[in-house]
């Protein structure tokens, strides 16, 4: 038997329940502390996730995420801000994800993607934001975390040579 990975050390904490298959019960992706949480981990509340092939083999890795996520018995939406363009309702519906709790996003005016992203995380409304920043420099990285821990959420980038 394996010994837990302190927090300090989980680098996708938010897939823990994917890569564990061999426990019986998985736990949900993200329930809600019941009191604020006063400091957090950088680590504890934004994963990353780097893709690399062909535009179809890409979606075909993030559909069972995606799925996952949005299937949890969580009440708040999976957010996802400014997605590829073959990210579609007809591909969501095709993949089996639960489009009614699925929350698409893209910024209008003068507004960035980046801003979008922390504005969902920061709300609270979304369990997950997820965002497709390539590169994602490290002071981006640090607002979209800070926004995370404001809303409870968890922040995903999907990050990709090019854009799928």
């Amino acid at each position: 038997m394996t010994s837990p990975i302190p927090l300090e050390q989980q680098q996708i904490s938010l897939f823990e329940p994917l890569l564990n298959l061999e426990s019986a019960a998985v736990a949900p992706l993200y329930s809600a502390p019941a009191y604020p949480v006063a400091k957090q981990q950088d680590d504890s509340v934004f994963s990353e996730i780097s893709l690399s092939g062909s535009a179809q083999q890409c979606l075909q890795l993030i559909a069972p995420i995606l799925r996952e996520l949005s299937d949890g018995q969580n009440d708040r939406w999976l957010t996802l801000v400014s997605p590829p363009e073959q990210i579609t309702a007809q591909w969501l519906r095709a993949a089996g994800l639960n489009r009614e709790r699925i929350l698409v996003l893209r910024p209008s005016g003068i507004q960035s993607s980046q801003e979008l992203a922390c504005e969902a995380l920061r709300l609270g409304c979304s369990h997950t934001v997820i965002s497709w920043f390539n590169p994602l420099p490290a002071a981006a990285r640090a607002r979209l975390s800070k926004a995370a821990r404001v809303g409870l959420a968890q922040s995903l980038n999907i990050r990709q040579p090019f854009t799928i």
